[in-house]
């Protein structure tokens, strides 16, 4: 399956054939015959793809987009009976990725799905670059946050700068002092402020902050972060991200 689409089409016989034909190429479609009934699939079921018509009964095209890109970023296709330039450049002003007039040949129609599929996933598999996971947990090094099964955990900017560096280097131990100088960008100061943070930390993303697992203590070498999962499952999708794209925010906390 190549991935999951939504057709908003009043008329019965050109959605059925759009289906057909996306079908065939392996994509999963839905269809709705009006904006409202589009809002009722978008409630269970999430499409990667939204080929909307202008021209709909009660709410429509251009009022769905401008409702639906207010909270989501999917991808809409226009495809509309209107071809004038004002229509066209409204569609994509207000948040369409691609307009389509009619009439218009369904393999063409399908090699515009493509490209739009292609380009989604070269830009998901860009942002994932910059992500590091473990266990339930993200980090994401360009936003500087962390999320925990999808909800963000609110971190201080030294709490996030421990985090940040001990996970660049996964499985390798690091001073204190190592962590005070890249953190606090100074190399003099209360190398005690460095066990607090860690301690802040391990209450936040260990299961038991007494016996951490993530932030282990390296007796006599510093702290280390153990990336790995608990069941150590070699299809594990846990990845080492550049070091070079770190960020350590300057604030206090």
């Amino acid at each position: 399956m190549q991935g999951n689409i939504l057709i908003i089409e009043d008329i019965k016989e050109l959605s059925d054939l759009v289906t057909l034909y996306l079908s065939k190429e392996g994509f999963n479609v839905r269809a709705a015959e009006s904006a409202e009934e589009g809002f009722s699939v978008l409630e269970e079921w999430k499409p990667e793809l939204i080929i909307l018509d202008i021209n709909l009964p009660g709410i429509d095209g251009f009022e769905f987009l401008q409702k639906f890109r207010r909270t989501n970023e999917t991808p809409v296709l226009i495809v509309s009976a209107r071809d004038s330039d004002e229509d066209q450049i409204s569609g994509l002003g207000i948040g369409a990725d691609e307009y389509i007039t009619k009439p218009f040949s369904p393999k063409v129609l399908v090699a515009r799905v493509r490209a739009l599929f292609r380009r989604l996933r070269d830009f998901n598999e860009k942002n994932q670059e910059n992500l590091f996971k473990f266990g339930p947990f993200i980090i994401d090094y360009d936003s500087c946050i962390l999320k925990k099964n999808g909800q963000r955990i609110h971190l201080s900017a030294k709490e996030y700068g421990c985090l940040s560096l001990l996970s660049e280097h996964s499985g390798k131990p690091l001073d204190v002092e190592k962590i005070y100088s890249e953190v606090w960008k100074n190399n003099y100061g209360d190398l005690t402020t460095v066990a607090v943070y860690i301690q802040r930390l391990r209450k936040k993303i260990e299961e038991d902050p007494a016996n951490p697992y993530y932030l282990e203590t390296v007796h006599g070498m510093g702290y280390r972060f153990n990336a790995h999962n608990r069941t150590n499952n070699s299809e594990s999708h846990i990845k080492d991200a550049p070091i070079s794209n770190a960020q350590y925010p300057s604030g206090d906390i």
